[in-house]
């Protein structure tokens, strides 16, 4: 503890001093942070202020605030909302893992190479393209009424499974396409360095490419669940009682919008953490590409 505490002192006493240039550019830099920031919140209370005003002085403003912004009614759907919120949640969990490994199995079937490996390059460009180019909506129906429609057992299956299949088979297409970008833009040379020391393709893709991929495409990733996120409402077409379609019992009862605005802050709440995540992260990610930090 003596030494180390002796060696950083001897290691302090080493550092040059700071030159009067240096601590002129700290103090510019520290007033010109703070008119920054004094210049930002006084636009944005202003910008508030004008809307507030805008809002309050509409004709239709005090029905409006009854109709969709009434204390009462968000309290009462508050516990009802949050209720659909927890089945929203569970789906989304399902969903993100099946889509974690067919979007992966997807990615590295497209990556094959070889003219043998042709019908498989085929059959996961064509599951892309199909599913990217069909609404989610559609498949939700098709996936919703259809696997009940074929009879393959006498037990109800149940809303969460059917939603969540469909989510799977919709967002592996789009994933499965950012994991190929990112697979695609890792140097060629990384792949022959990793042959050249024996791995097999698929160790290769599992231990060299696939890690750099991933960090390369994390933000691309990030958004594709956050939007994954929001569609997990779209279940209640199917008849699940989920936030949205409590939502929409709580207004058929009350003739009252409140009950919608409930859900939209509940989505919006538990995405808003993972939205930050993912602009610290892009912004990190250039960072790292700037310096030459990030291959």
């Amino acid at each position: 503890m003596t030494d180390s505490t002796t060696a950083s002192g001897a290691a302090a006493q080493a550092l040059p001093p700071i030159s009067a240039l240096e601590l002129d550019r700290r103090r510019y830099r520290r007033r010109n942070t703070g008119r920054s920031v004094l210049i930002s919140l006084v636009s944005t209370v202003v910008v508030a202020v004008l809307i507030w005003q805008f809002l309050v002085n509409s004709p239709g403003w005090e029905v409006t605030r009854q109709t969709f912004f009434s204390p009462e009614y968000f309290m009462a759907a508050l516990p009802l909302v949050w209720d659909g919120l927890l089945l929203n949640m569970r789906v989304l969990v399902y969903a993100v893992a099946g889509v974690a490994v067919l979007a992966t199995v997807l990615a590295g079937l497209r990556s094959l190479r070889g003219p043998v490996f042709f019908p498989l390059r085929f059959l996961a460009a064509a599951y892309t393209d199909l599913f990217r180019g069909t609404p989610f909506l559609i498949v939700l129906y098709l996936i919703g009424l259809g696997i009940p429609a074929l009879g393959l057992t006498d037990q109800i299956i149940p809303v969460e499974l059917l939603g969540s299949v469909a989510l799977i088979l919709t967002y592996s297409s789009y994933v499965a396409e950012v994991l190929r970008a990112g697979i695609e833009a890792v140097h060629p040379s990384q792949r022959l360095a990793a042959r050249s020391l024996g791995l097999s393709h698929y160790g290769t893709l599992r231990l060299v490419v696939l890690p750099q991929a991933i960090r390369k495409v994390t933000p691309a990733l990030m958004n594709d669940f956050i939007s994954m996120q929001k569609d997990v409402g779209l279940i209640s077409v199917l008849g699940a009682v989920d936030a949205v379609r409590q939502a929409q019992i709580q207004v058929a009862m009350t003739y009252n919008y409140t009950a919608y605005v409930v859900a939209g802050l509940m989505f919006v709440a538990f995405s808003w953490p993972f939205i930050r995540f993912t602009d610290w992260l892009t912004a990190r990610q250039q960072a790292r590409e700037q310096i030459g930090g990030l291959v």
